[in-house]
């Protein structure tokens, strides 16, 4: 590895420690009910309805493709009974709130990033601190917040639209009818595996927006270092979201058994 490179992982592990902090104060500030409640609005209406449209497109055809590669396999099998729940399955422990979390660290992570880096090589944030305005409780906790609440709505929501979809594959390209396609969901999906889902949302909100704000909050160099910072914000909230899944996975669901018995 070259200097540049390096230098570059350094400055990384610097701004993550960054980003660990952050999230311990971040913490700190809720706990003593340190809370914007307009920019705490304001952010949950862009987090939400902003990120709606193009969370359930994902996840419609997240919904249709994942029918297509199973059923027919399925059916070859003499098992399309079980292609709802299978799907349902995989959508709710693992697709919809990795998938959502994804788009989110696309659109709204990259967003934080770069309008707080903005503020940051601008000076804006310095007035701030100027005005005895906490930058944290100002920006950074209503955002958090916002991706914490939002996140979960939005997976389920995505959730619904992809069972949907599904069916509607299975029903017209495979003959599966909509009873048996329902029924399987039922059978396998239980209320642990919908809570999951919402905690995973919820933590992968969280990352996401703490990983915004801090690489925003600790851009330098102009207009050049917004750019890097929302680059390398969404970057590592990606792999935030698939290492934090792996452990949230090994920890909820590890050991035998199966979905149908629990």
């Amino acid at each position: 590895m070259g200097l540049a490179g390096r230098f570059g992982l350094r400055v990384w592990g610097q701004r993550l420690l960054a980003a660990i902090f952050l999230g311990g104060q971040v913490i700190l500030h809720i706990a003593q009910v340190k809370i914007n409640r307009r920019n705490t609005v304001e952010q949950c209406l862009t987090v939400g309805p902003g990120s709606l449209m193009i969370a359930l497109v994902t996840a419609a055809f997240v919904g249709m493709v994942f029918t297509i590669q199973v059923a027919r396999e399925f059916l070859y099998f003499g098992a399309g009974g079980a292609v709802g729940g299978v799907l349902a399955i995989a959508l709710t422990r693992e697709l919809a709130p990795v998938l959502t979390a994804v788009v989110l660290a696309g659109r709204v992570g990259s967003a934080f990033a770069a309008e707080i880096g903005t503020m940051r090589v601008t000076e804006q944030i310095d007035a701030l601190q100027m005005l005895k305005t906490d930058p944290i409780d100002y920006l950074v906790v209503p955002r958090i917040i916002a991706c914490c609440l939002m996140l979960p709505v939005l997976t389920l929501v995505s959730l619904l639209v992809g069972i949907i979809s599904g069916l509607v594959i299975s029903q017209n390209l495979y003959g599966i009818s909509p009873t048996v396609f329902l029924d399987s969901i039922r059978a396998f999906v239980s209320l642990w595996d919908l809570a999951s889902a919402m905690i995973k949302a919820a933590i992968f909100g969280g990352l996401v927006a703490i990983i915004g704000c801090s690489w925003g909050l600790t851009t330098t160099g102009g207009a050049k270092g917004v750019g890097q910072s929302t680059t390398t914000a969404v970057v590592t909230s990606l792999l935030a979201i698939f290492a934090a899944n792996f452990f949230l996975s090994l920890l909820m669901f590890q050991g035998t058994g199966n979905s149908v018995t629990g």
